[in-house]
């Protein structure tokens, strides 16, 4: 019998960093193979997509854009750019209305350099930023262009404003509050997090933590692997005598409107998911994930 293998979408609780997930659905599950898509602070809560068996192999193909609601408390600035942190200073917030926050919102808007928080999972010379904030060396991360899809004012209720931000992978909504309130002159730091959506799955699919543990059958709560994949990419299907060629790895002949370098979605010839693949500069199809290999 084939081991379990889907998606998982978590609606994380605060309080647990997604590891603690990783741990709690290994349990549930009784499975070890098991893998989050998207690191969540530990205070924040919503969407984590977590991978089972198999279907972990798919994670780097998933669209990594992510939706978030925050909330952002202003006149204030803290070590972690949250109200986790400790207070480095406060200050006295601004008049300011919607028309003054949207337009210096709007700075933030499309592709943007920003500097990760000083407690984070990045990596700085190998080793985490929280890592290093634990052990009191001040380490100052390098900048990286994100892209900010959408930033949209939802409230202002002085000193408080709640934002929805759509963004690719690797943004810092702390971040956004950080340097918004530096513009601002007056300091800001991440109140509260919700996300929203994560590598093409929204709050709409998601279980709770009580959901999941109360269920009597968990593995049935797996969604198919094949399902956001064909969604994202152009799909090919084989033939059984290219499948046969496949499955051992072979390069094989490439549909010829697509252009180079597009990866694609692999069928077999009933249809399901065989793999991944790309198309190389030499008109062929190279297999990058090959699932049901031979040998």
């Amino acid at each position: 019998m084939a081991s379990p293998s889907g998606f998982l979408i978590l609606d994380k609780p605060a309080g647990c960093t997604s590891h603690d997930c990783v741990s709690l659905l290994r349990r549930c599950l009784g499975l070890r193979r098991i893998g989050h898509g998207g690191t969540l602070d530990p205070g924040a809560t919503g969407v984590l997509p977590m991978a089972v068996g198999s279907a972990t192999r798919f994670l780097p193909y998933l669209n990594g854009d992510k939706a978030y609601e925050g909330t952002i408390t202003l006149g204030l600035c803290t070590s972690s750019d949250d109200l986790s942190g400790t207070v480095l200073r406060q200050r006295p917030v601004p008049g300011l209305n919607a028309v003054d926050l949207e337009q210096v919102l709007a700075r933030f808007r499309g592709a943007i350099r920003q500097r990760p928080p000083a407690v984070s999972a990045v990596r700085v010379k190998g080793e985490r930023l929280y890592k290093k904030a634990r052990q009191g060396q001040a380490v100052t991360a390098p900048e990286r262009q994100v892209m900010i899809h959408t930033l949209d004012l939802r409230d202002w209720k002085p000193p408080q404003l709640t934002i929805q931000v759509h963004c690719s992978a690797g943004t810092y909504i702390r971040s956004i509050a950080r340097d918004l309130g530096e513009v601002l002159g007056c300091g800001g730091a991440l109140a509260s997090l919700r996300r929203t959506e994560a590598l093409g799955f929204g709050l709409e699919q998601t279980i709770t933590i009580p959901q999941l543990q109360a269920h009597p059958a968990p593995t049935t709560l797996l969604l198919d692997p094949q399902q956001p994949l064909l969604a994202l990419y152009p799909r090919h299907q084989l033939s059984p005598e290219q499948h046969s060629r496949w499955r051992c790895g072979q390069v094989l002949p490439a549909p010829v409107t697509l252009p180079v370098g597009q990866v694609i979605t692999v069928l077999n010839p009933a249809g399901s998911l065989a793999g991944m693949a790309v198309i190389r500069s030499s008109g062929q199809l190279q297999p990058r994930l090959v699932l049901d290999p031979v040998g």
